[in-house]
Parts: C-alpha cells; structure tokens; sequence
C-alpha cells in the first residue's frame, strides 16, 4: 500500500502503528474479558426490544384500569376484559386485551425518579436529577445494552452494529442529548447507533402550541444516520484507504486507549455505511404494504417494525424511543383522554400486537425479549386540565419473549396509585433484563474511577416473570 507522507509506521518504541492499535483495543477489552467468565451464563434472549414510551404512559387509563373508583381517579374510559380472567384492560387496546396470554404485564413498577429522561428505564438507575440528565455525561451510568456489550454478551457483526437506538437521539427531536442510551463512564466505544429522522405531522404543520394536540401524528421512517455528506460509496472506499495510511498524525494518538476507540468507531462506521446488508436492514420500505399498515404508518410504528427487521438481521439490542416535537410523547398534564383514545393508545396497541405476533410468526419470539415501559405512570387523580400528572410510585412494564412467563405480576390500590403487592424498581427491571440476557445480574462494571458499580443497581430478578 502506498504511503502518502513516505514515512515510516514504526513508532519510536519500535512498535508498529498497527500494533499500536491492536494493543489499544485489547487493552479496552481486558476489563470486560476478565469478568466475562463469572457474569456470562446461558440466556434464553439473544436479542432485545425495549420500547420505552417517553413521557409517562397513563397506567391507570391503559394496563390497571379502577371501574369502581370515584370519577375524578376512574377516567372517561370504559374496560374490556382480556384472556386473564379478573383481568381488564382499557377498552382502547383491544389488539394487546386479545393477546394478554401472551405477555407479562407488570402492574407495579415503582421507582423515585420523577423525570423525563430515559436515564432510568435505559440504565435501571433511578437517582438521577431531571435537569441534570437532559445532556448526558461521561460520569452517567452506562444503558444496559452498554454493559451487555462490555461484558462481550451483545453479538458483533462487522455489517451490523450491536446497539441501534431508534428513530433518533431521544431529546425532543434532537434538540437535547437526554442521558440514557450512552456508554457512560464505560466509554463511547460502546454508545449506540442512531437512526436519524426527519418527522411529519399529519393535518396542518405542527408547532409547539400542538403539545397536546390529538389530531396531528408524527409521520415518517427512521434512517440510517448520514456519516457520509456527499461523498459516494466508491469515494468513502477509498478515503478508508487514505485514512488508513495517515500514519504521522495518529502515531501522536495512539498510544492512548482513546485513539485506539476513536479507531475502532470510524472503522465501524465505514463498515456500515459500504454494507448492503445495513442498507436492506434499515429500509423498512422493503416491507409487503400489509405488514407496513399492520404496524402502523406513522413514526413510531415505522420504528417498531424497523426493529424487528434489524433484530432479524443480526442486530443485538433495538430501542426505540418514542419521543417527536411537538406532540409524540406521553406526557399528559392537558387533555389526556383524547391524546390517548385518538393518539397514543392506538399506536401501542397496534404496534406493540404487531411486533409480538411478527416475531412469534418468524421464529424469533422465544428468543427475543421485548419490553415496553415508560418514564413514570400518572396521577391517579385527573387535574383540572382533563389530564393526568406525573406519578413515578407506580406505572406498568410489559414483558414479552425471551424467556418471560405470560401472566400479571403484582397489584395496585384501589386509586392505582401505590403498589399492595410485588413493587418492581428500575433496578429490578434492568437485574430482570440481564438474567435473561445471560449476564449475572449481581456483576459489577468499573466507573471512570475504577469503582466497581453494581450493573442493576441493586435490583433483584422479577422471578414471578421468568418461565
């Protein structure tokens, strides 16, 4: 190969420069290859979904409905019974109502974290501050595909990355960078991969006075991110090959573990952006019309689908995050009853069904767990603005596949407002998650200290999910 700059690779220690960046890599490696033999066992999820409904779903007017509440906690909906006898849902899921046998809903989820960021569901950390955590920081907690990934679980494909975040970087349409989805203080090397996306609202243009506007839904599909400006695939091919041969600038760099990970990154990045298989993986418009429509057209529908076909390409850990300015989330101090009824409800109930029956249909349920959670539940009390505020002491998780038990784990008060029996934390949900990936949930991770952090955060395993 030919060396632009003519001079030598060797650096002045007499290692070459791509030894420098093997011993690099390994070193990043060692930590996690070290414990892998104590925190890795069998798992019955070789992938994960997680879909984390941003915002604050209404539990109360979805999973844990109260008929015989006073009306200002009971709501404007009625109930429908589903395949668990005793067990009703809002009339407004009917799909998921029908399906109940299939999937574990966790009634109790109840943590102390009153924020909108996804730091907590994506993590398991619930002590994380609301304002603080709208940029997220190399000191933050990793996300649990983060730590799935240092601990060597998450499967490796050079075409395919392990972790996709989707359909963008959960911060109101991009204008924040919310802690969460991060590597943390195990590094950027194992930060995910957005998609990118550029939402429309159905209707008349969107604009923020629509927060809590029924009638206009995020349309659109997710992306793959554009790494490249303008350049074509033949030019990115070989401005790899230049890249690689610039050796008297990164011969400053590489003796840090930093160099060796920036390496790494723009390696994968190239990788992906030159694959076939990435490209045909994110285009969901390969998809028949029917299977299109059965999910939904709209952003959030589009992701849903988009990540069963990346988890069937070869893709470890999908989340997507269901957030877009100005009106697709779930937080619904006004007018919460129709944001659901005409909005929110039917994209969960459509998608989350679709996913869990598509998966089933392709052979890829029993090993792919699906969750569906969100930041909080809401007040069992309705405010004077027909909605619901935050209320972080409890909420609803579903679990679906990969190793879960179908079935209703713990029981709320008679308002839904505190769990009676089997409260569920963070840490629990994220130690649950674990178990089944294989990982030993009681494993710890090094902090940027060196501090070994326990990864669940001292949950314990929701055994009464587990099959």
């Amino acid at each position: 190969m030919l060396h632009i700059l003519g001079h030598s690779s060797r650096a002045c220690d007499g290692l070459t420069r791509r030894e420098l960046i093997t011993a690099g890599a390994l070193a990043l490696l060692r930590p996690a290859l070290g414990c892998s033999t104590e925190a890795l066992s069998a798992s019955t999820a070789r992938a994960v979904i997680l879909i984390d409904l941003f915002g604050g779903p209404s539990h109360i007017d979805s999973f844990d409905p109260k008929p015989d509440a006073p009306a200002e906690v009971r709501g404007e909906f009625a109930t429908i019974a589903t395949r668990h006898a005793g067990v009703r849902f809002t009339e407004h899921v009917p799909r998921l109502a029908r399906l109940a046998d299939r999937f574990c809903l966790i009634r109790t989820v109840s943590h102390r974290y009153n924020s909108h960021n996804p730091y907590g569901v994506m993590t398991g950390f619930d002590g994380g501050q609301d304002q603080t955590n709208y940029f997220a920081r190399p000191t933050d907690h990793p996300s649990i595909a983060a730590v799935a990934q240092y601990l060597g679980r998450l499967r490796r494909r050079r075409d395919l990355p392990p972790y996709v975040v989707l359909p963008a970087f959960p911060g109101y349409s991009q204008g924040l960078r919310r802690a969460g989805p991060y590597g943390g203080y195990l590094g950027p090397a194992y930060d995910p991969l957005f998609s990118a996306c550029d939402p429309k609202f159905s209707g008349t243009l969107a604009d923020a006075g629509d927060f809590y506007n029924a009638d206009k839904t995020p349309m659109g599909d997710p992306r793959l991110p554009d790494l490249s400006g303008d350049l074509t695939l033949d030019a990115l091919d070989r401005r790899r090959g230049l890249l690689t041969q610039l050796d008297d600038g990164a011969r400053r760099l590489e003796k840090s573990a930093a160099a060796a990970r920036l390496t790494r990154l723009q390696a994968q990045a190239f990788d992906l952006l030159l694959s076939q298989n990435a490209r045909q993986a994110f285009d969901v418009a390969r998809e028949p019309l029917a299977v299109r429509q059965r999910y939904g057209r709209d952003l959030f529908g589009s992701s849903t689908l988009l990540a069963r076909r990346l988890v069937e390409a070869g893709v470890s850990y999908v989340a997507v995050h269901t957030e877009a300015k100005p009106n697709g989330h779930w937080d619904t101090h006004n007018n919460n009853f129709n944001m659901l009824k005409r909005l929110l409800l039917p994209f969960l109930d459509r998608a989350v069904s679709a996913l869990i029956e598509d998966l089933d249909a392709r052979g890829l349920l029993a090993s792919t767990l699906v969750v569906v959670t969100g930041d909080m539940g809401r007040t069992p009390r309705i405010n004077k603005r027909a909605g619901r505020d935050h209320w972080p002491q409890c909420g609803f998780c579903i679990l679906a596949g990969g190793g879960t038990r179908p079935g209703v784990v713990g029981t709320s008060d008679r308002q839904a407002a505190y769990p009676v029996e089997h409260p569920v934390s963070s840490g629990d949900l994220a130690a649950t998650m674990y178990h089944l990936m294989g990982i030993n949930p009681e494993a710890t991770v090094p902090d940027q200290t060196g501090r070994p952090v326990h990864i669940s955060h001292g949950g314990k395993v929701v055994r009464q999910a587990l099959a």
